[in-house]
């Protein structure tokens, strides 16, 4: 890092895209030429070495990115925190862990597919926490590249207000630089790792194209700054400095996304994507950044990036060293120094002592003796969960959580030897403190381990880690779909619960609906309406009553899910003044909502996933036809350059095997994505098998 700290010279940026668009091999050229790596090596190379931020085993040998890795770089006077995220869906929480603390973003797309299912994922990532970003179209070199598609794709699918800030000089094989339009000048790429820059004239035969997207990119900047407005309408040049300063006005306010290009794996094009980070991505002192006071009801309050207030710094993400856990840190307030003692909010102000304070560069680390404000470091020694915030004990308060999908594929699984069993618990608490997509629960009825997350791929890799990683080889059951139930009607209950057997008894009476919760509201699983007046049931017990009905939700009685999307109304009811207690109302909740579920028109929902199959154009029939069998609805297809893009919603259950079927289709050249939509009313017909099932299951488990 640079002498001294300015925060002005900081940035906090993370690089995401959809698989296989080119991040690591984007982030390994950064790595190149800022200086901290010497050599270049591929991430399928062919000398084996892997790209340095896939460090895992596994990453080198899939040739993916699996953990968001994280390391720091200065180019020319700015200091760059970089994380690479993976694109694969399934590990969907290491790109909202990153994004969450990162200040801004580069948007890779590929410059032939352009704008596919997993960039608009990250798309929605980034509005969530609202992080600025620059687009880099990437691959520049690939037969049927076509940049100005792409950023066509931006405006409409992804509804950015998207800007050229180059054009490209070449396209495919006679690709070989950009001509920058703020600087109209050509920029072209030599040397053996493209280190060497040319900057020249623009090619008179691309003048006027140049011209005419320059007055394009001016018209946008002049909605930013009003002496760029003014001298765009007196048809007057604006400087080059005038226009630096209303682009990343507008790329700070999320109101203009500007697109850069060039090819990654050919070196071009990189260098000038750093000098876009310097001068359009916020520093951390320009982003606004939420804290909550734990004191006062969970306020929120703003966060200033300032070295010299108290300390708030966010764990986002926890990795399992050779010398213990590793907890990456980003400091929002504060500074943060070696054998300092801190505070962990999220844990009742737990104390800790920082043993050892690193700076990250993959799997490679620097000691340091502290961090401030603005800065992502690492922390050796200290014990916590993703997402606790950690203070210097002088104010108690929180930074807001990441957003954790839900899991929608569940395994049973169990070691292959007996003497493994301390080697398999081991591994599966690790795995749970450092990924929260990854969950596991004992299933009381079958006595079996169930991990759950968010796809064949995502519980696949875990597995695998068991072996290499803890020796422990795991034999695992059939994929289990996570379904949900849910109400079609609303249904009255009255409930009355009476028991007296000696000494003090149980009284409690609840009255009321329950009632389906509508479309308008997705997110929302469950919702309680206290309408009781008069003192009928104490304020005291109307909690336990709403406990009750949560509790009685965890397991349906059609299949055995859990329940969602329901409102529960508490209308009336009666209280005894000895006999009454929480517990009561608890368990007489519990049997009213029993009693009422089954009359509400119990239905049984699943998982549909947004799937997209790319092939080429000749198998489009075989791909539809397969998606058809299992019970999916194409939402659309386009044919591009040979190959031809099927989107489709398709029930998860059925989509178990499809990777060997889609390649036997396609002659091995079909590749997929799938990630989680929506929940949807399953068939009748399935839902009779479903609930035939679960009768059969629990008549076998009362004998």
């Amino acid at each position: 890092m640079a002498k001294g700290w300015n925060l002005d010279t900081v940035r906090n940026i993370g690089i995401s895209a959809h698989i296989d668009s080119g991040k690591t091999t984007l982030t390994e050229r950064i790595l190149f030429y800022t200086g901290r790596i010497h050599a270049i090596h591929d991430v399928r190379g062919k000398d084996g070495v892997g790209a340095k931020m896939d460090s895992m085993e596994l990453e080198k040998e899939r040739g993916i990115t699996i953990q968001s890795a994280a390391t720091a770089v200065q180019w020319k006077n700015t200091d760059i925190n970089i994380i690479d995220t993976p694109g694969h869906v399934d590990f969907t929480i290491e790109v909202e862990r990153a994004l969450r603390v990162l200040d801004g973003a580069i948007l890779v797309l590929c410059g032939v597919a352009g704008v596919q299912s997993q960039s608009i994922t990250v798309d929605r990532q980034m509005r969530r926490y609202k992080v600025p970003r620059l687009a880099f179209i990437n691959k520049l070199d690939r037969a049927g590249a076509n940049p100005f598609r792409v950023t066509e794709a931006l405006r409409e699918k992804l509804r950015h207000n998207a800007v050229l800030m180059q054009i490209p000089i070449g396209l495919e094989d006679g690709h070989n630089g950009v001509v920058d339009l703020v600087k109209m000048k050509a920029f072209t790429f030599h040397g053996d790792n493209g280190e060497e820059i040319k900057e020249a004239e623009i090619p008179a035969d691309m003048l006027e194209d140049a011209k005419k997207y320059r007055h394009d990119l001016i018209a946008a900047a002049a909605d930013f700054d009003d002496e760029v407005g003014e001298k765009f309408l007196m048809e007057e040049e604006p400087t080059e400095e005038e226009i630096i300063r209303a682009i990343r006005k507008g790329t700070i306010s999320l109101d203009l996304t500007p697109v850069f290009m060039g090819s990654a794996y050919k070196n071009r094009g990189v260098q000038l994507l750093l000098d876009a980070v310097e001068m359009y991505l916020p520093n951390p002192k320009e982003v606004e950044n939420e804290g909550l006071d734990l004191d006062n009801n969970e306020e929120p309050f703003a966060v200033k990036c300032d070295a010299d207030e108290s300390l708030i710094a966010l764990a986002f993400k926890l990795e399992d060293g050779r010398f213990g856990q590793l907890t990456y840190m980003r400091i929002y307030r504060g500074t943060m120094k070696k054998g300092d003692f801190i505070f962990n909010a999220s844990q009742d102000n737990k104390k800790v002592k920082i043993p050892r304070i690193v700076r990250m560069h993959s799997e490679e680390m620097e000691d340091i003796e502290e961090a401030k404000a603005g800065d992502i470091v690492a922390l050796f020694g200290v014990d916590c969960a993703s997402g606790d915030t950690f203070t210097d004990g002088k104010y108690n308060v929180a930074m807001s959580s990441i957003f954790v999908p839900d899991a929608v594929i569940s395994l049973a699984v169990e070691p292959k030897e007996k003497s493994a069993a301390g080697n398999f618990s081991k591994a599966l608490q690790k795995f749970r403190k450092e990924d929260p997509t990854f969950r596991v629960h004992r299933d009381e009825e079958s006595n079996e381990t169930i991990i759950s997350g968010m796809g064949e791929l995502h519980l696949e890799v875990y597995i695998e880690r068991m072996k290499r990683e803890f020796k422990c080889e795991v034999i695992a059951g059939q994929p289990q779909v996570a379904y949900r139930e849910t109400i079609g009607a609303a249904a009255p209950y009255d409930y009355t619960h009476k028991k007296q057997t000696g000494g003090a008894g149980q009284f409690a009476k609840v009255i009321g609906t329950i009632e389906p919760l509508g479309a308008d509201n997705p997110d929302k699983t469950y919702e309680f309406k206290n309408n009781v007046v008069g003192g009928r049931i104490p304020r005291e017990y109307i909690p336990a009553v709403d406990k009750g009905f949560q509790e009685q939700m965890q397991k349906g009685a059609l299949i055995g899910f859990p329940i969602v999307g329901v409102k529960c109304n508490l209308d009336d009811g009666a209280y005894h003044d000895v006999d009454s207690s929480e517990m009561a109302f608890r368990i007489c909740a519990m049997a009213a909502f029993r009693e009422a579920y089954m009359k509400a028109s119990p239905t049984a929902l699943e998982p549909l996933m947004k799937l997209e199959v790319s092939a080429p154009e000749e198998f489009q029939g075989n791909v539809m036809g397969q998606i058809n069998q299992r019970r999916g609805i194409i939402s659309g297809s386009h044919a591009n350059e040979g190959f031809s893009t099927v989107e489709a919603e398709v029930p998860l259950s059925e989509m178990f095997g499809y990777s060997n079927d889609l390649r036997s289709n396609t002659q091995g050249k079909g590749e997929f994505t799938m990630e989680f939509s929506r929940y949807a009313p399953v068939p009748r017909n399935i839902q009779e098998e479903l609930v035939k099932k679960y009768q059969e299951k629990k008549a076998a488990e009362q004998k």
